[in-house]
């Protein structure tokens, strides 16, 4: 099991508010007895923090809110001796506007070798005024800016996000030497791989065509798209494959890869590219039997004909957490019991499928979407681009409540609070109060992993459905390990396979009878 770590909202060590390098260090032996196989650690390199650190300015160094380079090192070296392996999030479809690149691009005349490791394009119009086509960013508003003043070119440059993050020219040699050399940095300092940001998103069809309304700016990317899963991008991840498998050991490579069918996911997983990539299909699938059904075929389908191993993951930094999309409308108001005890018997369907899984901090502590931040704190690009219309990520990327009875519940040493500010009810989810709580949420999560680990079963292999009605789902994973899945509201009796059968565990209590009531999953010894 991979778990994510959103540094700024982590563990803080000094006090500040905001979760750092040094915080996570001290967090490692949480992680171990979670039974953590390795974490991906967010972007902590040095940023203007436009996109909370989306933005880097510097990829061979450390954010001083974060620590100092050496605290990477020490990081790396400590998880390593607690079994745990570490993977940094790598952002190569743009950098920040106050890149040294960048900086020197702004400083350079059109056509220059500066410029030319960006997008920069001539305008419309008569006098350049109107942007180069009409692309839209992903995070609201035109997807061009203009060289600012005492520039006079009229050039414009291209960001498919904040305007503070120019995209990179990757057919440029300079930007893919650039980037691998920046991979030998940090896998000579012992990380174990990357997880690639916007993998999908690097490769631009070099007309520039206008969208017409016709493609869509967010969301999984349609086959044929101008700006998003282009085929170019392939070549990129090949070179990447030979620089990680020069280094001894696994290093990895993991893609955030947002296609619209498996089929496509593949194509980055084939054995000269990518080793894994997120499951979006998963993600996006609906609480019914059919979808998760549908989602799980699909993906192991399309990754088993290229040799691939499937990853699940529930939640992450950039979607509403699954305690509060499963519990109803997007505001969470619906049925947040509901919620929890879906997220509670997603959690073993997830755990028991063939492949790896990626969790996002505080998913094991149950932590619901904070819907009600106020304006004033809210500091994701998206939702200030749009006046609050767009942009739920900051609700997600809540600092993690660890112990006592108030905010800032242990985030941080003193009653500093944090940077977002943490809701008065998460007094209860708490990992003090969950730990001593052996029906919680965390106690769940420890008992399967733990699982997990001692049953030759689970993790990578095959499994076989078994024959069910209605919204049971339930499947066999050889020799001896069966999981049932009563995604619906009624109790329904266990099916045949497993009436002979030991109960492991249960994300809730069944009947006396055996049967599973609503929204409960269930793992049997057969």
């Amino acid at each position: 099991m991979i778990y994510q770590i959103y540094p700024r909202s982590f563990a803080d060590s000094d006090g500040d508010g905001i979760g750092d390098l040094p915080g996570i260090r001290a967090r490692l032996p949480y992680l171990r007895r979670l039974g953590v196989d390795a974490v991906w650690i967010s972007p902590f390199y040095p940023s203007p923090m436009a996109d909370a650190g989306y933005d880097v300015s510097d990829y061979r160094d450390v954010e001083p809110i974060f620590g100092r380079l050496a605290d990477a090192d020490a990081l790396v070296a400590e998880a390593h001796e607690l079994g745990i392996r570490v993977i940094i999030d790598l952002v190569p479809n743009h950098t920040s506007d106050e890149h040294e690149w960048f900086r020197a691009a702004l400083a350079a005349a059109p056509g220059s070798r500066e410029r030319a490791r960006y997008l920069f394009r001539e305008g419309r119009g008569t006098h350049g005024e109107i942007p180069p086509n009409d692309w839209i960013s992903n995070f609201g508003g035109a997807a061009w800016t203009r060289v600012p003043a005492p520039d006079r070119t009229g050039q414009w440059y291209l960001h498919l996000f904040d305007a503070k993050q120019p995209d990179l020219d990757w057919t440029n040699p300079e930007v893919v030497e650039e980037f691998e050399s920046i991979l030998r940095f940090w896998l000579d300092r012992g990380v174990d791989g990357f997880r690639i940001d916007v993998a999908h998103g690097l490769a631009k069809d070099p007309e520039m065509p206008d969208l017409h309304g016709e493609w869509a700016t967010g969301g999984p990317a349609v086959e044929g798209h101008p700006h998003w899963d282009r085929d170019e991008v392939h070549e990129v991840y090949r070179g990447w494959r030979r620089v990680a498998d020069a280094y001894a050991g696994d290093r990895v490579f993991v893609g955030e890869v947002w296609v619209q069918t498996p089929k496509r996911l593949a194509r980055y997983l084939r054995d000269d590219e990518l080793h894994t990539a997120f499951n979006f299909t998963y993600l996006l699938a609906s609480w019914d039997a059919e979808s998760l059904r549908t989602a799980i075929d699909d993906s192991i389908d399309a990754l088993s004909a290229v040799g691939a191993p499937a990853t699940w993951v529930l939640s992450n930094h950039d979607v509403v957490r699954h305690v509060t999309r499963y519990g109803g409308d997007r505001s969470g108001h619906d049925a947040p019991d509901q919620g929890t005890r879906r997220a509670r018997a997603a959690a073993l369907l997830t755990l028991a499928l063939p492949g790896g899984v990626y969790v996002y901090q505080g998913e094991e502590l149950g932590l619901p979407e904070v819907v009600d931040l106020p304006a004033e704190v809210r500091q994701d690009p998206a939702f200030l681009r749009t006046a609050g219309a767009d942009g739920m990520r900051d609700g997600c990327r809540v600092p993690i409540p660890w112990s006592g009875d108030a905010p800032p519940f242990g985030f941080g040493p003193g009653p500093g609070q944090p940077w977002l500010p943490q809701p008065a009810g998460w007094a209860a989810l708490t990992v003090e109060k969950q730990l001593a709580d052996p029906s919680s949420m965390l106690a769940l999560y420890r008992s399967a992993l733990e699982l997990r680990h001692d049953r030759p079963e689970l993790g990578d292999g095959t499994m076989a459905w078994i024959d069910t009605d209605g919204e049971v789902l339930a499947f066999r994973r050889d020799p001896g390990f069966v999981c049932v899945v009563n995604v619906g509201s009624d109790p329904v009796p266990p099916p045949d396979a497993v009436r002979d059968g030991a109960l492991l565990l249960s994300s809730d209590p069944l009947e006396p009878d055996g049967s599973l009531p609503g929204a409960t999953s269930a793992w049997y010894s057969v």
